[in-house]
């Protein structure tokens, strides 16, 4: 039976020097990971703050191998939404937003500052998350 998600759900993302890291599940499988990294989820701050926003692949929530540890509900619908991401056409380097399912035409300055928008793996998260600044 494939595991419901649901939305808000906090994910503990274990990390090989022993500690965890934690990600918030908003909508289009995006996790948004918190500042920092723990000992257990006990140790996260009461105020929010996310390092960044990265999709990933839905069987990375499925599997059990990132365990769902606590939730944190959304006020409303718009709220789960990730913020916009810059997407970059390969072969013409023309930049569009993507934001809310859809993607409109953007200048440079408009996305400069943006996430990249791209789907991870589990070993490129951990890998970024452990400070491979190839991904930063």
């Amino acid at each position: 039976m494939k595991k419901k998600l649901k939305l808000g759900d906090i994910y503990e993302i274990p990390l090989p020097n022993g500690k965890n890291a934690y990600g918030r599940l908003f909508k289009e499988y995006t996790l948004a990971i918190y500042c920092g990294i723990y000992n257990d989820i006990s140790e996260l701050p009461d105020t929010v703050s996310y390092y960044r926003f990265i999709c990933v692949y839905e069987d990375l929530l499925c599997d059990g191998k990132w365990k769902v540890v606590g939730h944190k509900g959304f006020k409303n619908a718009d709220e789960a939404w990730a913020p916009p991401k810059c997407v970059i056409d390969k072969i013409t380097g023309k930049r569009s937003i993507y934001y809310k399912g859809e993607i409109r035409s953007c200048s440079y300055d408009e996305c400069k500052n943006l996430e990249i928008a791209a789907v991870w793996e589990r070993h490129h998260v951990i890998d970024m998350l452990m400070g491979n600044p190839k991904w930063g």
